[in-house]
C-alpha cells in the first residue's frame, strides 16, 4: 500500500489550502476600508449595505488579515520545504515566478518615471500656476528649490551599494556553508537598510516642497517614496531570512527564500541608481539648490 502513494515525479501537488481566499478576503475589507478611511478624514460618510464603514478600523482589520495570510502562507511553504517537497523542478518554478514578480514592480516604476519624464520635458503643458506662483515653462518649476544631489541622495547611494555588497557576501558564505559569515553579513546589509530608511526619513522632513505644492513634488514623493517603501519591504525580508539561517533553515544546496530576498535587494540597488541620476542629479541641473 505504501508504495502506492509513492511520489514518482518531480511535481509538488500543493494540498488544499485556505489561504488565497482568506486573503483575498484580507484584501478586499482592506480596500473597503481604506475608502472609508479617506471619508472619515474629510468628516464624511461612506454608505455600505446600510451601514456607516467611515472610520479607519475596517482597513485595520483588512490590513491585519493581510498580514496574518502572508505569516501563515508563507510558514506552510517553508514547512513543504523542509518535507522535501521542493524537488528541482519546483525550485525552478519558484526562480520563475520571482522573476516574473521582479519584472512587474519594474514595471510599476516605470509608471513613475514615465510620470517624471512627461511633467519634466513637457513642462509648459504639466506645470499649472499654483498657490506658491510656479509657472510652467522651466523645470524644476519657478520657485522650487531642490535637494542638494551630492549630500543625503549621495550618502544614501554608498548605503545601497555596500548593502548590495554585503548582500553578496552572504550568498557566497552560504553555498561555502560559513554560517557565521552568512549571519554576519545579513545583518550588516538589514543594518545598512534601516539607515537608509532613517535617512530618507530625515531628508523627508527636511525637505524644502511639499507633496501637493507643485506637480515636482508630486512626483518626486511618489517615486522615492515608493522606493523607499520597497526598501522597508526588502529590510523585512532580510531580518526574516536572517531570522531563518539562525536556527539553520538555509543550506548550500535549497535555500531559494534567501535567493529571492537578494534578487529582490538588488531590484531596489538598481532602481535606486535611476532615481539618484535622473530625480536628484539630471533634475536638479541649473536649479537653485537648497541648503
Amino acid at each position: 500500500m505504501a508504495d502506492g502513494h509513492k511520489v514518482n515525479h518531480d511535481y509538488h501537488i500543493v494540498d488544499p489550502s485556505p489561504w488565497p481566499l482568506i486573503g483575498g478576503i484580507g484584501a478586499l475589507t482592506t480596500t473597503i476600508g481604506l475608502v472609508g478611511y479617506f471619508r472619515y478624514n474629510n468628516g464624511q460618510e461612506f454608505s455600505l449595505l446600510g451601514m456607516n464603514l467611515a472610520s479607519p478600523w475596517l482597513a485595520i482589520i483588512g490590513f491585519v488579515i493581510v498580514l496574518y495570510t502572508m505569516f501563515a502562507w508563507w510558514s506552510d511553504t517553508i514547512k513543504e520545504a523542509h518535507r522535501g517537497d521542493h524537488t528541482r523542478v519546483v525550485q525552478m518554478h519558484l526562480r520563475y515566478g520571482m522573476l516574473m514578480f521582479i519584472a512587474s514592480e519594474v514595471m510599476f516604476f516605470v509608471a513613475w518615471f514615465w510620470a517624471f519624464f512627461d511633467a519634466s520635458l513637457f513642462a509648459n503643458e504639466a506645470i499649472q500656476l499654483s498657490r506658491v506662483g510656479h509657472t510652467g515653462g522651466t523645470w524644476p518649476p519657478t520657485g522650487i528649490e531642490v535637494l542638494d544631489p551630492w549630500h543625503l541622495p549621495l550618502f544614501n547611494t554608498v548605503i545601497l551599494l555596500l548593502s548590495g555588497t554585503t548582500v553578496t557576501w552572504a550568498h557566497h558564505a552560504l553555498l561555502h556553508n560559513e554560517r557565521g559569515q552568512l549571519t554576519g553579513m545579513l545583518a550588516v546589509t538589514i543594518a545598512l537598510g534601516v539607515l537608509f530608511t532613517l535617512v530618507q526619513a530625515y531628508e523627508y522632513a527636511h525637505a524644502p516642497f511639499a507633496f501637493k505644492e507643485s506637480i515636482y513634488g508630486s512626483t518626486f514623493f511618489m517615486a522615492t517614496g515608493f522606493h523607499g517603501f520597497h526598501v522597508l519591504v526588502g529590510t523585512i525580508f532580510l531580518i526574516v531570512c536572517l531570522l531563518r539561517a539562525m536556527v539553520g533553515h538555509f543550506t548550500p544546496e535549497q535555500h531559494f527564500g534567501f535567493e529571492a530576498a537578494a534578487w529582490y535587494w538588488h531590484f531596489v540597488d538598481v532602481v535606486w541608481l535611476f532615481l539618484f541620476c535622473c530625480i536628484y542629479i539630471w533634475a536638479s541641473a541649473g536649479a537653485t539648490i537648497a541648503h
